[in-house]
Formats: structure tokens, sequence, C-alpha cells
């Protein structure tokens, strides 16, 4: 650990480490959420405990408030004007949303990777992983950036193939490739959830496959949420899972929510039986 009076840098001593020595993997839990745009409630009392070092996905049909609750676990639901919000958000038992907590600190905390992928395209493969470090006004030497960078990029499964080309721009990636930026980027502030919307919507088959195996390897340090309409992602990469469902004119809610090879094999509401069947959504 290196530190400076103002901020402290964690790096790993090898690449693969855990990214905090000793820290305890986190747990999420969100208590009777209920969200607002303007008069429309998307979320009704919505509450969930997403285990630490799990993937736990977020299934549904479209418009049922899967990627506001997601937004709402990293107070990014707050950035729209008309937004508001009931309920707790809690890591380690510890409120996000209380006013005594910096936005900042949720946000380097609980990370989050988009649908589309979102590298810096004037910026370099090297200067898109540290750019947290600028956001977050956290200092290191040269080496320990360099190390940072090995790290992050190894855990996102890309190290091998740019290794040779970190200061090619980042905009000149595959698309595939640049999503494995994107969530190496967002580990190089060590956050202890990491939030990931739709991430392989946008992509083949092999780049979905990569970014799965991805997954399964970071969770054994950071715990993940996943948003996901592909019901055989869901199964594949999830320990546990929440089914949330929306009728005509009334906000979302959770239906059912568990393990989920029981969810997929053995629901308890017809609902989700039919959802992760394929019958209707």
């Amino acid at each position: 650990m290196t530190t400076s009076a103002d901020h402290t840098t964690v790096i790993p001593a090898t690449p693969g480490e855990p990214s905090v020595p000793g820290a305890a993997l986190a747990e999420i839990e969100a208590r009777d959420i209920t969200a607002w745009f303007g008069q429309r409630k998307v979320l009704d009392r919505v509450s969930l405990t997403m285990p630490a070092g799990q993937i736990t996905a977020l299934i549904g049909p479209s418009g049922c408030g899967k990627s506001t609750f997601l937004r709402i676990l990293n107070r990014m639901h707050e950035l729209v004007p008309s937004a508001q919000l009931g309920g707790e958000v809690l890591l380690d038992g510890q409120d996000i949303y209380d006013p005594e907590r910096k936005l900042i600190d949720a946000r380097r905390s609980i990370g989050m990777v988009f649908q589309k992928p979102n590298p810096f395209p004037a910026m370099s493969i090297r200067e898109n992983v540290l750019a947290g470090l600028k956001l977050t006004g956290t200092k290191a030497s040269r080496s320990a950036k360099d190390e940072l960078v090995e790290s992050c990029l190894r855990k996102g499964g890309l190290w091998e193939e740019v290794k040779d080309r970190l200061d090619a721009p980042g905009g000149g990636l595959s698309g595939g490739q640049q999503q494995r930026l994107c969530i190496a980027r967002s580990l190089a502030i060590k956050p202890r959830v990491l939030l990931m919307d739709e991430p392989c919507s946008a992509l083949d088959p092999t780049s979905t496959r990569v970014i799965e195996e991805t997954m399964k390897d970071l969770a054994r340090e950071v715990t993940i949420v996943i948003v996901t309409h592909n019901m055989q992602q869901a199964a594949r990469v999830s320990d546990t899972c929440a089914f949330f469902l929306a009728s005509q004119g009334t906000p979302g809610v959770i239906v059912e929510h568990g393990d989920t090879g029981a969810m997929f094999q053995s629901p308890q509401d017809q609902r989700t039986s039919d959802y992760v069947h394929g019958r209707f959504g």
C-alpha cells in the first residue's frame, strides 16, 4: 500500500491477487425501493439481497424496472431531474443514500459497466484503465500505475491481446475488446460491487463467452449484479436470480428470487416459469 497525505492507493502485490487485500466481500441490499420518474411510479417496494462474492442476475421483460433498479444501486437514478426515490440501499449495512455519505464514495465502491461499450476513444488503452484514478483524485507512482494497468487488464481478460499496444487508442479495439476494457477501467478504482447492464447484448457469441468467463473469475473478489434478457446467459453465469415484472399501468415488482438453478428448474410462481421458458417476454 502506498499513501499520500490525502489519498490511499492500494495496488496488488502481483497480478491476479485480490484488489483490496484482506477486505471482506461486500453484500449489497435494497430495502423497500420505490422509484418514480415524475408522476410515473416505476418500482414499488422492491427488496433484494445480493450476496457477497456471487453473481446476481436481474431478469424480466422490457419495461419492468430492472435497469432502473440497477442504476439505483450506485446512485445514478438521481441524475435524472424528475427522478424520486424511496427506500434504502445498504452496502455492508450502511445506506449509500445517507446524506452524510459522499456521492463519490458510492461510485468508488460500486462500479458500473453499460450495455454499449463506452471507452474514451481519444485516450489510449492505458489511459482508459487509469481514467478512474483521475476522476477520484487518487495518486500513484508510475510503477504502481503500470502494475495496476496490467492487473486490471488481466482481470478483464484483455491483457494478452493488448500488452504490446497499450498506447494505441481504446476506440480502435473491437466491440468485445472495448467492453472488456470498460470492465478493466471499472476495476481500477477497486470497486467492491460491479453492476453490469446488458454487457453482452451488442457482442458476438465469441466475445460474449469471454465476457461471461471474465465475470465468473471476477466474482471471487467482486460482488456482481447483472441485468440480462438472455435466459441462457442468466442460467450460465449467475448464482442467484430475481425476476422483475410490471403489468399494464402498474410499477415493477419482484415476483420471485432465489437460487438460479431452482428458479429455472422448479420456480414457485407460474409467471416465473412462463418467462424463463420463453412463453412470454
